[in-house]
């Protein structure tokens, strides 16, 4: 018997803030490889505490649904589940590299497979791919396109930009888009500028968060110039400084981050059957016959 359980941070604030959490569940429980599927959040019920108490399972994974390795991942998540003998060397990673680690959580008698999280993942750049064909309603989308990676940044934790820096220059070695940036909110370079940064006429704008919210639906579409007061909303594309910028939205909602899930699970051991290849086939953007990429094997 195996359980997932997926943390996410949360919000008391807003209310869609766990919604793509509960959504990529969704389909992984309908995938069948699992025998539960949980979730649990920082700042939302069920909490951290008791999410390993909402499973039967013996043998849990437990996939954080965070963009970078940092504080959240490393501290408040191991504390919280009580897992004994872990120190923030036990996923050996360089900032971007943690896959998992096995630990024990004797408090609830429970072996639990604690994965990197879903930011730092490989498919990660896939959905990144993804959400730019989703925005443009254009499966080939890349050829005299520029592709903006947008992340939050801070001087306080350098992971933060570290996944964003990794995905973009994934991406860029593809050879799809003809520009691909990393830009952030509070450090250089910065979104602010976005137009700056690329001579594409024809710019798309894929915010690295979870979820939609104050950051990614106020600041960042005012920052850019798409509109001057976000609760107006703006065009897609919206004109900016005589290039078409397509704006996506955050990355976690969506639908293929499904897949990162399943990938972290199964590089833990989780036996997960053919379910990675149903969920990219599940979530294909319409009008297409073929995948996002390759995953982390690419």
């Amino acid at each position: 018997m195996q359980s997932l359980v997926i943390v996410a941070h949360g919000s008391h604030l807003n209310p869609d803030a766990s919604t793509p959490t509960y959504e990529h569940a969704d389909t992984i429980r309908d995938a069948g490889v699992f025998d539960e599927v949980r979730t649990a959040f920082w700042k939302e019920e069920p909490s951290f505490r008791e999410a390993l108490r909402t499973v039967q399972a013996e043998e849990v994974y437990v996939v954080p649904l965070f963009i970078s390795e940092g504080y959240f991942t490393e501290q408040v998540i191991p504390r919280e589940l009580r897992l004994e003998e872990w120190d923030d060397d036990a996923w050996e990673s360089d900032g971007t590299s943690a896959t998992h680690a096995t630990l024990e959580a004797t408090d609830v008698g429970k072996t639990v497979h604690y994965c990197g999280p879903v930011g730092t993942h490989d498919a990660m750049s896939d959905v990144i791919v993804r959400r730019a064909e989703t925005v443009t309603d254009d499966p080939g989308v890349g050829e005299g396109v520029g592709l903006a990676v947008v992340g939050h940044g801070t001087e306080r934790n350098e992971n933060s930009a570290k996944a964003i820096e990794y995905h973009a220059d994934r991406i860029a070695e593809r050879d799809r888009f003809d520009e691909v940036k990393a830009l952030f909110m509070d450090e250089d370079p910065e979104v602010d500028d976005v137009t700056d940064f690329f001579d594409s006429d024809d710019i798309v704008v894929v915010p690295l968060f979870v979820a939609d919210g104050y950051h990614t639906q106020e600041d960042i579409p005012e920052d850019m110039g798409l509109t001057d007061d976000y609760r107006t909303g703006w065009e897609t594309p919206a004109a900016v400084d005589g290039h078409d910028v397509w704006y996506a939205g955050a990355v976690g909602t969506e639908p293929l981050m499904a897949d990162v899930v399943l990938e972290r699970a199964a590089e833990a051991g989780a036996d997960v059957g053919d379910a990675v290849e149903a969920v990219r086939r599940r979530t294909r953007v319409a009008g297409t016959d073929t995948e996002a990429g390759t995953g982390a094997g690419d």
